[in-house]
């Protein structure tokens, strides 16, 4: 494959300039290969609506040619961060065209080699402008249409419905393949997507006729169905609790290799992690539900009604964020909700003894705009009342469709309709700093499974004889999960003997919540728990399953051939965690397989590789650490870590290689290595070579 060609149509304005300037409509065509570099060309009409000297559009480290205004060439300025137009436009309507060039050093990401490349943006915040001339400012409400060439065994994926393809073609690229996409009503530039792969999808309608659509990669087809679980359920949801029908015309949702984030609420299509792309069993360990929730809130909140500024994030974020624990109350339950509440309260408590900036401050953390700013919007809804609630939530998203907002329009809304005091709230729970940990509590003791969780809790430096008979009467009921967990983490530093007929009988209750807190509840497993432990192997959780496996092994060498073969063809999660783990104790187990030892390393070094996500790459090189702090086999993948998209997996390569070039062999080795590596690996690790 030599070239990926994409073409875009978008109407743009800048938010500064919206008193003098409303950008329209643009048809705009870019192409790029398999690297960052992006050819556009792009045709905008606008509108001036008061007397101004210069027109600014946001694009970073791009170059221009062929400008023109209203048909005729004008001269123009590039400061490298913005296109500054001085002159050939009047009062009224106005076109502009121009072709551009861009190397963008970050928002548009190239995954994968050769066929199976993924090319996928992330523009959050004001970052589209690195590889296509847009608007920074979230308060431009601009709508999108799409053209993407593309080769024919690839998938490409943008905003909005699918379309026929627009007239502004380049010729050199109109015999690839088009996928058109085009919007109906506005966007802030942020939200603009790409995604283009080999994706596969199925589809359905939410309730309220919404096309639906749920992309996956082709080798994942088994996963489809516990990666999506309850997606139709949850949009049904959503959409009747916020009470405004869904604003755009169809949703999608795109799993991409080596995302930055959780997901991101592109306008009808969000990206999101592979890590949740998941079977049967992994479900349990990781899964979608939340993310699928939050990003999908996100499309009334932070979408259609957008922030004004960072001051104000946690009309997104708080939202997006209440909003899907209220679809997991939906699917699951008071008591999961509350619960879920009471664990975001405890770490909010705890974060307020450092963390003492207010939501309402655009330096406030991500802790606070999220986790805070829905516990808010908790304590507003239920001191407001849920109807009242949800009507004041109907009237301000009626008002202020795809507008742009401040804190106190939303807070004028709940006035309205309640004579709840809003500016006490405001100042106790959005101005100050410190988590009103007490209103939370009174809140939370409405539920009686909370309160009975933290009876179980107050239990913790009660002696076990005083407590042994309650404890078993709540293994043995069908209490919610986290108070059987509570009681096998109070038995952690209990000595064995003690508690073994209560680890026994949690093991027995056959939740694997609770039998995963059994597994890590003691350092060594006792001898005549062995074979009661060992149970652990087959359960649903790979987590657990982990914990057990690594435990038997460390513990019990006569028995590893026996585990061993049992766990041979085990994957795990998305890091792998099974398979690294299973190919490790294999290589160390002496005698096991001796004939396959070289073909289990050099998987387990393939796994180090860039043919494979971070979160594998890393799994694997800890690993072979692990074997042999002195094999420099994978130490060029840690190099080719360095200039990773993904800052944790950067990082991680960087304090690995300082920790390495602390010892001479592995000095020498970087140094002798330095200039056979790439452009860009050299400077980074010429870099760390250098450091003192």
């Amino acid at each position: 494959m030599r070239h990926l060609f994409i073409l875009f149509f978008f109407g743009m304005v800048f938010a500064q300039q919206t008193r003098f300037v409303d950008f329209k409509t643009a048809e705009a065509g870019i192409s790029f290969g398999l690297n960052p570099r992006v050819h556009g060309e792009a045709a905008y009409t606008f509108n001036v609506i008061n007397r101004i000297d210069t027109i600014r559009i946001d694009a970073v480290n791009m170059e221009f040619s062929h400008l023109t205004i209203n048909g005729k060439a004008v001269n123009f300025k590039n400061s490298n961060k913005q296109l500054l137009l001085f002159e050939g436009f009047k009062k009224g309507n106005n076109t502009l065209s121009f072709d551009y060039t861009a190397n963008p050093k970050q928002a548009i990401y190239f995954v994968g080699k050769n066929e199976n490349t993924q090319i996928w943006t992330q523009g959050q915040g004001k970052y589209t402008s690195h590889w296509f001339p847009s608007f920074d400012d979230v308060n431009e409400k601009v709508i999108f249409s799409v053209n993407i060439y593309h080769p024919k065994n690839f998938n490409a994926i943008s905003n909005g419905l699918a379309k026929a393809p627009g007239s502004y073609l380049k010729p050199e690229i109109a015999n690839n393949m088009i996928s058109s996409y085009k919007m109906e009503k506005p966007m802030s530039s942020y939200l603009l997507m790409l995604a283009v792969g080999k994706f596969e999808h199925k589809s359905e309608k939410s309730s309220s006729g919404i096309p639906l659509e749920y992309y996956y990669a082709p080798e994942d087809s088994a996963k489809f169905e516990p990666t999506y679980r309850y997606s139709k359920r949850i949009f049904d949801y959503l959409e009747k609790e916020i009470g405004v029908a869904y604003p755009w015309q169809i949703y999608r949702q795109v799993p991409v290799r080596d995302f930055l984030y959780g997901g991101m609420e592109n306008t009808t299509s969000t990206l999101f992690n592979m890590t949740y792309v998941v079977d049967d069993i992994g479900y349990n360990d990781i899964n979608y539900i939340n993310v699928n929730a939050h990003e999908l809130a996100h499309q009334w909140f932070g979408d259609m009604v957008t922030a004004k500024s960072g001051k104000h994030h946690w009309l997104q974020e708080g939202f997006a964020t209440y909003f899907a624990l209220l679809a997991e109350q939906e699917l699951f339950g008071e008591d999961h909700f509350n619960y879920r509440l009471y664990e975001i309260a405890e770490q909010l408590q705890q974060a307020a003894k450092t963390d003492t900036v207010p939501i309402l401050n655009e330096k406030a953390s991500t802790l606070s705009f999220y986790q805070k700013g829905a516990w808010a919007l908790h304590v507003l809804r239920e001191n407001v009342g849920h109807e009242k609630f949800r009507k004041a939530l109907k009237n301000y998203l009626g008002k202020y469709q795809f507008k742009n907002v401040e804190t106190d329009e939303f807070l004028a809304e709940i006035k309205k309709v309640s004579r709840y005091d809003v500016d006490a709230f405001k100042r106790r729970w959005l101005e100050a700093s410190d988590f009103p940990i007490q209103e939370a509590l009174a809140l939370l003791k409405k539920n009686d499974f909370i309160n009975q969780y933290f009876a179980v809790a107050e239990m913790k430096d009660t002696p076990l004889s005083q407590k042994q008979k309650q404890f078993e009467t709540l293994l043995a009921s069908d209490a919610f999960y986290p108070i059987k967990e509570e009681i096998v983490y109070q038995l952690q530093d209990v000595p064995y003997n003690d508690k073994k007929a209560l680890l026994l009988q949690a093991m027995r209750t056959n939740e694997w919540h609770v039998r995963r807190a059994v597994s890590s509840n003691f350092p060594d497993v006792p001898a005549d728990f062995r074979s009661e432990y060992e149970t652990l192997l087959d359960d649903s959780s790979y987590v657990t399953r982990e914990i057990a496996l690594n435990k038997l092994w460390s513990q019990f060498p006569e028995e590893r051939v026996k585990w061993l073969d049992k766990s041979d063809g085990w994957i795990g999660l998305n890091d792998r965690n099974l398979r690294i783990l299973w190919l490790a104790m294999a290589l160390r187990t002496k005698d096991y397989r001796a004939d396959k030892k070289s073909v289990y390393y050099e998987e387990l070094l393939h796994y180090a590789s860039a043919d494979f996500e971070t979160e594998v790459r890393q799994n694997a090189i800890e690993n072979l650490i692990f074997l042999d702090k002195s094999d420099k086999n994978y130490l060029p993948f840690l190099v080719n870590g360095l200039v990773s998209h993904k800052w944790q997996f950067s990082k991680f390569a960087r304090d690995k290689i300082r920790a390495q070039l602390k010892k001479q062999n592995h000095r020498e080795y970087y140094e002798a290595l330095l200039e056979s590596l790439p452009a860009n690996e050299k400077i980074q690790l010429d870099k760390l070579l250098k450091e003192k």
